[in-house]
Formats: C-alpha cells, sequence, structure tokens
C-alpha cells in the first residue's frame, strides 16, 4: 500500500478523497492555486504545496506543477479525482513513466474512451446499442452531411468534452452552423482537442449510466445504476439509484452491456458507461464512459457500503477487492448539487463569501465550503453535495426534502431553494423525468430581488444586535426604529423580524412570489408596477410585481416591512447589517443588483420564530409621523455636565443652540454644526490634550458626543467605548428622529425627566402591542418636555479611607454610568470596577441587561419599563456599599504576544489620508510618532519605538473603535505615553492598526474612524468568522478584560503573511495564563516611586510645552477663508444642475467641453458616507464646472453647466 498520495484536485472531491486516505493512514498532498490558498482540502491534506496562480490553466491543469509536486513530497500515486487531469491519458502516462501511480484506468483505456467517436467503436464492437451517429468531422460540410443522414436534431458535440461542456442541441443546419466552431473551440480550451462529432437527439431521453469497476486483469464488475436525468444545460442537478421506473428486463440488459464494453477492454478501476434511455420504446443507446470517478459516485457508495476511492487506491497500489460478481446495492439514495449560481439569472455563477454555511448531520455532505468561504469565480461553482438514503424512494425523498430544508446558504445567490423545489415538484416525486424536464420547470421562489439597490439600503432587524456592546458591536438595527417596527405592525410581523432600510434614494424590487408589504418613514413617490402605492398600510404584491421606492420627499429613511420578515442569517444574535465591520444582513454590506433576499419561512426549522402574530392593519392616520426639517429632540441631561466640564453657561447655550446637521453624517454618528463649547477645564490631564478628553468609558447609543469641539450624536452604528464627553443623551423613544434628519436640517435639543421619557416609550409600546388599537389607553405620543436639571448626577458618595468616591450619573433613560475616584488612571479603580460587575452579577437583578466597564467606570444598560432609575440607583449603591477591600484582589491575566510592524505602509498611508481630506496642518503632523517624542519629551524616535515594544498593555476596556478593540494601558507606569488624540478625527484607519491616545493603545478591530495616534500594525483581532481556535467559546474577538499585549517587532512583509494565515487560522500567537496581584502591583509602584515622580515631572514639562505650542500656533494660525457663493461665479450661458443634498465633491467624472448624453455621469457627491451620482438631465456639452474636489456644497449650489 502507498504511504503517500497526491490529490490533483480541489473542492469538495479533494476533501473527500483526503477522508478516506485519512481512514487508510495515508499521508495525503493536496496541492492549491493562489485563490484557493484558504480552502478547505488545503487544511484537509497533511501537507500542501502551492501551484500558483488563478486559474485552472494556471495551476491544476498544469501536469509539470502537480508532477514536481509529487516528486517533492515523495507522493507514490496521484489520485485526480474528476474534472481537470481526471481523464488526461497524456498526463497518467507521464505520471507512469516517472514511476509514480496514476489512481484510475491505463492510459489506454482513457486514451480508447477518452475520445467519444472512438469509445463508440469500441462499443459497437462489444455489442452495446448505439444511437446513429457520426465519425471525427473535418469541417462544417462533414457537419452537415452527417446531419442530413441522420437527420435533425442533432447533438452537436466535442469529442473530449465532459461535464456538459462542449454539448450543445442543433435543430437545423443554421444552429449547427452557429455552434460548430463554438463546440471546437470549447473542446481546444478545456480538453486541448478540438475534435467534433454529431449523434442523433433523442426528445425525452433519460440518462441512465452504469457503475463499473475492474482490476486490470479482465475482472469487471457493476454496482448498480444511476439515473442522472434531471439535468440543467448538460450538466446534472439530481441524482439517483436506483433508476425509478425502469423495468427489470431493460436494468439486467443495461448492466450486461456496460460489464461486456468494460471487460472488452480489461478494464482497470472505477468507470461509468452512460447510456440514453428511450422510455417511450424501452430501448437504451449508449453515450460515453466517463474514465474515471463520478460527480455521482457517493449515491452508489450509500447503497452499496463501499468506499469506491479504497478500491481506487487498492487497485492503483496492486491490491485491488475481488471482482467475482456484481454487486446489489440495498435501498435508495438520492444526490443534489448546490451550486453558487442565481436562479434568477439564467443560473450565472455568483461567487462571494459565503456568510452562512450549515449543513444537516444526519446525511452525507460532501463539500469544501464553510461559514466564511469565499467561492472564486476561477473554478466551477458547485459548493456541495447533498447525498440522502432511506430504504425505498419515497423514503429517501422526505429525507432529501428534510436536508435541504435544514441546509442553510447565505450571501450569495445559490439553486438551494430551487433545489428544494425541484425535489418537492410532482415530476420528481413521480419519477417521470428526462434530461429536458428543467427546460420548462417553473421556478417562482418566495424571493425579493434586487434591480436597483439605491443609494445605501441594508437589511435591518429590531432591536438589533444587543448584548455585546461591553466588546465593542455596536447594536445596529434600524435608525428610525419607530417606522420600522411600525412597518412590522402593518404586515402583523413579530417585533424581531427583518426588512429594508433605505437612505434618501430607495431600491427597485421585482417580488418573484407573492407578498404583503408595508411602507414606513420618510414619504416617496413610490409606485407599485407604474402605479403609486400608500405608506402607512398594508399592501398586496404579486408575483411578478416590481416596485420602485423612489427618493425621499422629506425626511431620510424609509423602510420596506414583509409579512414574514426577510431570511437572512443570524450573526451574534441578529439579523441587521453593520456594514463597517462587514457582518450581519445580506452578505454584511449594503445591496446591491441581483441580490435575491429570501422571504422567511416560518415552517422552516431557522426562521420558526418569524412566524405572523396577527393580521395585517394600517396605521390610523392620526399616528403618522411628520417629516420636516426642523426638529425637537428629547433628551435626557447628563452624563458629563456642567461644573465638572463644561461651563453652565456653555450647558444653557447647548440647550438653546439650534444645531445644524452636518453633511458628513451617517449611520455611525450626526455631526452637528453649532456654538463652540466653553470648557470648565484646560485639558483633559491624563486622558489627553483637549479639554473634551477623558478616561476611556462606555457611551450609550444616542449621546451628543464633543470630539474635540464638534458634537456627534452617536447614533446605531456608533462606537460604544471612547474618551470624550457627553453632555445629553437623547430619550429612547426619541431617537428615531436621529433617522430621519438629513444634512441641513435643524434640530434643537429639549430636556425631558426620566419619568416622561418613560411614559413616552410605554405609550409607543402600547400603539404597537395592541395593533394600533388605542382604545382605553390614555397616554399620548407626544413628547413632554420641560427644562434641564440641575445636575446629571443620580447618587455620590465621597471617599473615605481606602474606599474611593463614587459618582452615578444618569445617561440618558436606558443607561447609568458609575464612576469611581478622581480622574487619574489608577488600576486600582479598575479592579473595583469589576469587583462592583462581579456582584451585580451575582445578584441577577432583574431588568439589568448589560454591564460594560471602562477605565474607571462602569455603564449599567437597564430596561427602566421592569426597574425604574431610583431603584436601580438605590441596588447599585447599596452593592457599592457592600464591596470589600479589593487592595489584594487577584484576577486571571492572559499574556499575549502579538507581532507589530512599526510604521508600516498602512499605517502612514492613513496619516497621509488624513492629511489630504481633512486637515493638513497639526501638532501631531506630518508624523504621528515625532509628535508622541516630542511631547513626552523623549530624546530620540527610537525612544518611542523601545518603549511600545517594551511595554505590557493591560486591556481595561473592549471597543475602542468597535470589535473588541482594547482600551489598554502599560502596566509598568514608565512606559505611558501620552498624547492627544486628532482633532477632528479621522475618517479612516485601517483594521489592525495600533495607536495611542491619551495614555491608552488601541488595537482597530475594522476598518473605521479614530483619534489615536498611529505607530504601526499588528494582526487582525476580530475573527468573524471563527476560523482560528485561539478565538475560544464561540467569541470572534481576540482579548479579554485585563490581558496583558506585549508587541515584538517584524518586518511588514513578515506581518502580511501573519495577518493573512492568521486570519485563516494557519498561524496561532503565543498566549501565556497568568494571575494579576494587585497587592504586590501596589507594593511594586511603591518601589519604583522616585523614579516614576522623575519620569512624570519630565513627562508634563514636555506635556506643558506642547500645550503652549499648540495654543501659540493656534492664535497666529491665519483665518479659514469664508465660503462664497457659487452662483455669483456663474456667468455663462447654458443650463445649470444643482446640487439636492449637501454634501463633499468627491470626484469630477466628466471634462469641460465633453459630450455627454442623457444619464451620463457627471460628478460624484459625498455625503452621509455615500456616494451620489449626478447624471446629466439631457444630452449636452459640458460647459463649466461650479465646483471641485473636496468642495463643500450645500443643497441648491450648482454644480456644473450644460449647453
Amino acid at each position: 500500500m502507498f504511504h503517500t498520495v497526491l490529490i490533483a484536485n480541489r473542492g469538495e472531491i479533494a476533501c473527500r478523497i483526503a477522508r478516506t486516505l485519512a481512514r487508510l493512514g495515508i499521508r495525503s498532498v493536496a496541492v492549491y492555486s493562489d485563490a484557493d490558498r484558504n480552502s478547505l482540502h488545503v487544511a484537509a491534506a497533511d501537507i500542501a504545496i502551492p501551484l500558483g496562480g488563478n486559474t485552472a490553466a494556471e495551476s491544476y491543469l498544469r501536469t509539470d506543477l502537480i508532477l514536481a509536486a509529487a516528486k517533492s513530497s515523495g507522493a507514490q500515486a496521484i489520485i485526480p479525482g474528476y474534472g481537470f487531469l481526471s481523464e488526461n491519458a497524456e498526463f497518467a502516462a507521464e505520471c507512469e513513466a516517472q514511476g509514480i501511480a496514476f489512481v484510475g484506468p491505463t492510459p489506454a483505456q482513457m486514451s480508447q474512451f477518452g475520445l467519444k467517436h472512438a469509445a463508440r467503436a469500441l462499443a459497437e464492437q462489444a455489442g452495446v446499442p448505439l444511437t446513429p451517429g457520426s465519425g471525427l468531422l473535418e469541417d462544417i460540410d462533414a457537419a452537415h452531411a452527417a446531419a442530413d443522414a441522420i437527420g435533425y436534431p442533432v447533438m452537436l458535440k466535442s469529442t473530449a468534452g465532459g461535464g456538459g461542456i462542449g454539448l450543445t442541441r442543433c435543430n437545423d443546419a443554421a444552429e449547427l452552423t452557429a455552434a460548430f466552431a463554438s463546440v471546437q473551440r470549447l473542446g481546444k480550451s478545456f480538453f486541448a482537442n478540438a475534435g467534433v462529432f454529431v449523434e442523433r437527439f433523442v426528445d425525452r431521453a433519460r440518462h441512465v449510466e452504469v457503475q463499473i469497476f475492474g482490476d486490470g486483469q479482465g475482472n469487471v464488475i457493476t454496482l448498480g445504476e444511476r439515473d442522472c436525468s434531471l439535468q440543467r444545460r448538460n450538466q446534472k442537478v439530481v441524482e439517483e439509484t436506483p433508476a425509478p421506473n425502469l423495468p427489470t428486463e431493460v436494468r439486467e440488459q443495461l448492466l450486461a452491456a456496460a460489464r461486456r464494453l468494460g471487460q472488452s477492454v480489461a478494464y482497470r478501476s472505477a468507470g461509468t458507461v452512460e447510456f440514453i434511455y428511450d422510455a417511450a420504446q424501452a430501448q437504451f443507446y449508449f453515450l460515453e464512459v466517463n474514465t474515471r470517478l463520478q460527480v455521482e459516485h457517493a449515491i452508489t457508495e450509500a447503497v452499496t457500503g463501499i468506499d469506491l476511492v479504497e478500491w481506487m487506491i487498492r487497485t492503483a497500489a496492486g491490491e485491488p477487492p475481488s471482482l467475482t460478481q456484481d454487486v446489489t446495492g440495498r435501498g435508495a439514495a438520492i444526490e443534489v448539487r448546490v451550486y453558487a449560481e442565481n436562479p434568477l439569472k439564467h443560473f450565472a455563477p455568483s461567487p462571494g463569501v459565503l456568510t452562512e454555511a450549515a449543513f444537516p448531520v444526519d446525511v452525507r455532505v460532501d463539500t469544501w465550503v464553510s461559514t466564511g468561504t469565499e467561492v472564486s469565480a476561477h473554478y466551477d461553482p458547485m459548493i456541495a453535495k447533498i447525498i440522502a438514503y432511506g430504504d425505498d424512494r419515497p423514503a429517501a425523498i422526505a429525507n432529501l426534502q428534510q436536508a435541504l430544508s435544514q441546509t442553510r446558504l447565505g450571501g450569495i445567490a445559490t439553486n438551494l431553494d430551487y433545489l428544494r423545489a425541484v425535489v418537492a415538484s410532482e415530476a420528481f416525486g413521480t419519477g417521470h423525468v428526462s434530461t429536458r424536464a428543467l427546460d420548462t420547470f417553473a421556478y417562482a421562489p418566495n424571493a425579493i430581488e434586487v434591480i436597483e439597490p439605491g443609494t445605501y439600503t441594508t437589511v435591518q432587524d429590531y432591536p438589533g444586535r444587543v448584548g455585546y456592546w461591553d466588546i465593542g458591536v455596536p447594536p445596529s438595527g434600524p435608525m428610525d426604529d419607530w417606522a420600522f417596527r411600525v412597518g412590522n405592525t402593518i404586515v402583523g410581523n413579530v417585533a424581531q423580524a427583518a426588512g429594508i432600510e433605505a437612505t434618501v434614494v430607495g431600491p427597485t424590487l421585482r417580488f418573484w412570489h407573492d407578498a404583503v408589504i408595508a411602507l414606513t418613514g420618510a414619504p416617496t413617490d413610490a409606485t407599485l408596477d407604474g402605479e403609486p402605492v400608500a405608506f402607512w398600510a398594508p399592501i398586496t404584491v404579486k408575483s411578478g410585481q416590481t416596485l420602485r421606492m423612489g427618493k425621499t420627499l422629506s425626511g431620510c429613511r424609509t423602510y420596506l416591512a414583509v409579512r414574514n420578515g426577510l431570511d437572512v442569517p443570524v450573526y451574534l444574535g441578529s439579523r441587521a447589517t453593520f456594514a463597517l465591520g462587514q457582518f450581519g444582513g445580506h452578505g454584511g454590506r449594503t445591496l446591491r443588483p441581483s441580490d435575491i433576499l429570501p422571504i422567511a419561512d416560518p415552517a422552516a426549522p431557522a426562521t420558526a420564530d418569524l412566524a405572523p402574530r396577527h393580521a395585517p392593519v394600517a396605521l390610523p392616520q392620526a399616528w403618522v409621523p411628520a417629516y420636516g426639517k426642523t426638529w425637537d429632540i428629547g433628551v435626557l441631561y447628563g452624563p458629563h455636565g456642567a461644573p465638572d466640564f463644561f461651563t453652565p453657561a456653555s450647558i444653557a447655550a447647548f440647550f438653546d443652540a439650534e444645531w445644524e446637521v452636518h453633511y458628513n453624517s451617517n449611520r455611525l454618528g450626526i455631526r452637528l454644526n453649532g456654538p463652540a463649547p466653553e470648557w470648565a477645564r484646560a485639558d483633559g490631564g491624563e486622558a489627553g490634550l483637549h479639554p473634551s478628553n477623558i478616561h476611556d468609558c462606555e457611551y450609550a447609543v444616542g449621546s451628543i458626543n464633543f470630539t474635540g469641539d464638534m458634537p456627534v450624536i452617536l447614533t446605531r452604528d456608533g462606537p460604544s467605548l471612547g474618551g470624550f464627553v457627553c453632555p445629553v443623551t437623547i430619550a429612547k423613544a426619541e431617537l428615531w428622529k436621529v433617522g430621519q434628519v438629513k444634512p441641513g436640517d435643524k434640530i434643537r435639543f429639549r430636556p425631558m425627566s426620566f419619568d416622561d421619557a418613560l411614559a413616552l416609550e410605554r405609550a409607543q409600546d402600547a400603539l404597537l402591542e395592541h395593533g394600533f388599537d388605542m382604545r382605553g389607553v390614555a397616554t399620548a405620543l407626544t413628547p413632554r418636555f420641560t427644562s434641564p436639571g440641575a445636575s446629571p448626577i443620580l447618587h455620590e458618595t465621597a471617599a473615605h479611607g481606602e474606599r474611593p468616591k463614587t459618582v452615578i450619573r444618569q445617561a440618558g433613560d436606558k443607561h447609568v454610568l458609575v464612576e469611581f475616584g478622581e480622574n487619574v488612571l489608577d488600576l486600582n479603580l479598575r479592579f473595583r470596577i469589576h469587583a462592583l460587575m462581579t456582584s451585580l452579577r451575582e445578584q441577577a437583578q432583574n431588568g439589568i441587561l448589560e454591564l460594560s466597564p471602562g477605565v474607571r467606570s462602569l455603564q449599567i444598560r437597564y430596561d427602566s419599563r421592569v426597574i425604574d432609575q431610583r431603584a436601580l440607583v438605590n441596588v447599585v449603591a447599596a452593592t457599592d456599599d457592600a464591596l470589600s477591600d479589593i487592595r489584594t484582589m487577584r484576577v486571571p491575566s492572559r499574556v499575549v504576544y502579538l507581532p507589530m510592524a512599526y510604521e508600516d505602509a498602512a499605517t502612514l498611508d492613513a496619516v497621509a489620508r488624513y492629511r489630504q481630506s481633512v486637515r493638513d496642518t497639526a501638532p501631531w503632523l506630518p508624523s504621528n510618532t515625532e509628535f508622541i517624542r516630542r511631547i513626552n519629551g523623549l530624546a530620540t524616535p527610537d525612544d518611542v519605538r523601545n518603549t511600545v515594544f517594551e511595554a505590557s498593555y493591560m486591556v481595561l476596556g473592549l471597543g475602542d473603535v468597535y470589535l473588541g478593540a482594547p482600551c489598554a494601558v502599560p502596566v509598568d507606569p514608565r512606559h505611558r505615553l501620552m498624547t492627544s488624540k486628532y482633532n477632528p478625527a479621522r475618517t479612516y484607519t485601517a483594521e489592525g492598526t495600533v495607536g495611542i491616545g491619551g495614555v491608552y493603545m488601541c488595537i482597530y478591530g475594522m476598518d473605521s474612524p479614530g483619534g489615536y495616534q498611529l505607530v504601526g500594525r499588528t494582526l487582525p483581532i476580530w475573527n468573524k468568522f471563527l476560523k482560528n481556535e485561539v478565538f475560544i467559546d464561540g467569541k470572534p474577538w481576540l482579548l479579554r478584560f485585563f490581558d496583558q499585549v506585549r508587541f515584538y517587532p517584524v518586518t511588514e512583509a513578515e506581518l502580511d503573511k501573519l495577518r493573512q494565515d492568521f486570519r485563516e487560522g494557519r498561524q496561532s500567537v503565543r498566549i501565556e495564563d497568568e494571575t494579576f496581584d494587585l497587592g504586590e502591583y501596589n507594593a511594586f509602584l511603591e518601589r519604583i516611586a522616585p523614579e516614576l515622580e522623575t519620569f512624570k515631572a519630565a513627562q508634563k514639562s514636555a506635556f506643558d510645552a506642547e500645550v503652549q505650542r499648540w495654543n501659540h500656533e493656534a492664535a497666529h494660525a491665519p483665518k479659514a477663508a469664508e465660503r462664497g457663493d457659487p452662483a455669483a461665479e456663474i456667468g455663462i450661458d447654458g443650463s445649470v444642475i444643482a446640487a439636492d443634498i449637501s454634501g463633499s465633491v468627491w470626484k469630477l467624472v466628466a471634462q469641460p467641453g465633453e459630450r455627454v448624453n442623457a444619464g451620463d455621469p457627471l460628478l460624484i457627491l459625498e455625503a452621509m458616507k455615500m456616494e451620489f451620482h449626478i447624471a446629466a438631465p439631457r444630452d449636452g456639452i459640458v460647459d463649466t464646472f461650479h465646483c471641485r474636489p473636496g468642495m463643500m456644497i450645500h443643497a441648491g449650489d450648482p454644480l456644473v453647466s450644460l449647453s
């Protein structure tokens, strides 16, 4: 027996072969292209050797590379599977010439049967019935002559073809002429042989094939037949054994004919003799011999219990099985082929990432994919075979139907639902099928097709992805949750049903099945098949109708609810899209043309929770909200107010001001233009240079967050942890309004009391709970505003002894923020936070939903409908009072060693992009590390580098800029480099970038905005699909609270490879488990106190000097030029195209003097983190642009003139 075998293939067959080799104790060798470097077959093998290239011609068809791989790995045999080189006689001969066994037939047999015209001759000699056909055709004239003699229709075939490639039906001479060159070209391209011939076409034919196996010594047996009649474009879709409705006499004749043919050449290994079966005449005709393992071999294995791959390997090793009699199977087996293709787009391939791949465990599934697999565009789109067995055909069908209902595939289009429909069809159930049956099969999925996606359209659900705030996963979900929830109520859905959110310009959607929908939110000129449709009411849609949602007339976001909801994968407990994190919704992104959105089936196991709760009902007109351009939004004062952070006058001015929505607003946050705040302090101390800086704490969704002097409303995709103050927080029942504001709108923030916020929320809940029937419900939906409270502080306990001060701050009506001690960094305070958090969790207080720690604070998210704010404060205060002394506290602490490329290209690129698009001059520009050196009084740039690599960074919080990003501080205070954060923040930072802000280190968990000073890049700390075993307990975040991160230097090239391998699970990291003893740490601080005092004094001196420099430069900086009126610059004839939304000019597409047609793109505006393409309204010539890239544009401003 062999000790090493090379698998010259990819995908599911390579994985399937590797399983048999492993069971036999044979070392397996995989080969792979560049496109397949992360493929499952690479991981399944014992050795993996790269071939390079992407296409089959560059990799899996390179016989020289594969033979070299066999030699270098010591492989004694090569098994080719099917496709690629599996029927290449020259390759098989070369293997044997080099002393490598070819696992398959002999080269001579492959040559004999590989050319279909030669195979026909062998079949005729063996007495196998043939359809009338020709020999090889020299030219089109010979083809016409042969076809005329046979009679149309004919099948034009490539003599070396297979898998339906090079196989074309021709109904007349014209079609034969049109197809001839194409079939020749396909044969040459795929099989290096341009030979073609014709055969008579048998109408309503069935495809029945016989599995044979020979030992090469003349012994050949059959292992039953398979029916492969259900085909699409000559590619098999469903296969089964035994063939249904096949007379016993015909079956016996088929098996005997196949056996004779195999015996006539002393066939070796596995092979399949294919026949065309004319059921009406009970006649069969030879089609071809496949001298390889068939795709559908698994159903033969299912009924016989024989591993055909094992038989092939043993035969190639000279140890063939005993082949004394035919093998008869027991029961029935059916296989379906699952493809990454779009049935609604003529089965076009749909490569991409599978965001969900779940298969049943009680049937056989041969696959190469899992959740997170990227399906390449370079190869056959088959991603799995599902094989169901039963004692008889009805049992096998039932098992297959159950298996298909349990299979889940998401992120790309597949034929899964098409297979469900085929298997459920009457024709398949009765077994009355043919090779043309699927040509007329009517497939109407319960799904919505995206024709045009609109500007920023996503799938969302409510309440979104809650429960992961403490590690930096935002809830996402609908920005206007009120309109979204109302929509679900209108169609009778449960609250968590997923729907569509469209921003400004909505999508155009085709419904492939009858549906009930509702449009809510911002009104548009929506139409259904061209007819206007109503908002806020159920709409019946018929199969085939097209909904055009149109552009908003007022407001910003429109919602589409569909009865039963949309069936997209659940990720971390929600179907909501978080596009920035690339997960949730459909493919983790905004919708695109040709996307298919399945409508949930409550009868299916995975979506049983989405069964509707009541009949559709319209929202009474009295409850329909109005969307204008000015907004009063209710807020609760806190958590950060006066006099701690702002002056009292500044808080008063905040409430008095009318704030304008900035053009650069989106689902992360709504930026506001308005008066600059008056700060109650000069800087943020250890937390940063700007007075807005604080030690990182958790934010609440709806907080108004001052990043420097600019306020931002943190919304549903915003960050959870950060180091900026928040003077007010929007009430939950008022937060929907933020989803409808758009650039240029005006906002006034109106104070609300906790009780009024709770009353408003309960009124909204009651309206939805009662299906809009508010009889007997006295509460109104109109918010009650009041005056701001004197202080956002709900409770305060003074420090005494070793116990620090405790402050409980109001953070909206759903959160409180507990702070310990003074505004300084002290690990003792973080440990006390941990003790409080642990105690509260042990109490399991009803109504407390989530505990999220910061550096010296703990955010408590609670349900105010369950536990009142006052009651919660009492619980927290009592728990705090009961805490024991934490000075000797010990916690588990892992030391995590991570590679870092210092000041790599991605890091420097983020700085360069900031200078180009945001701000060109600042204290931290052009070099972040030089700024760090200067502000810390270090002598050389190497001192910064050395400190970064010497430090051990303890993780105090997670989610500092999303997705498990650590807020970590050097354990040794002498390693704490103090910096300021960017002001304003960057709009882009590459995932994995390492930054320092205040005294904290952060690793960015994804591409995102940010404000930390950047020093380098490391590994991805978020593993979306859990491909690496270091991401434990089903958690896609690497780091945990109290972990210690230590960096070691690597080159940029080394890091690139490490990042790729780490993401795919091929590279681990060194992690050491330790216990961190707070008592020992405090003793350490006492020992280094004199040295630390000197260090801090030098650092403060440099810090103060930097502040003075900053103030001086700011005072003497030239004032920015005021923005002029672009309309004043227009002095030309022609029509002016004006902006209909405020934004920034990103790109000019056309050129002055260029002739354009109606609909041609002229320029692109960037607003709300979206691109708005401005097209020519008519034919004309571009005269003048009145804007330039980077220029700020307001709605109504002229953009371009056409003449």
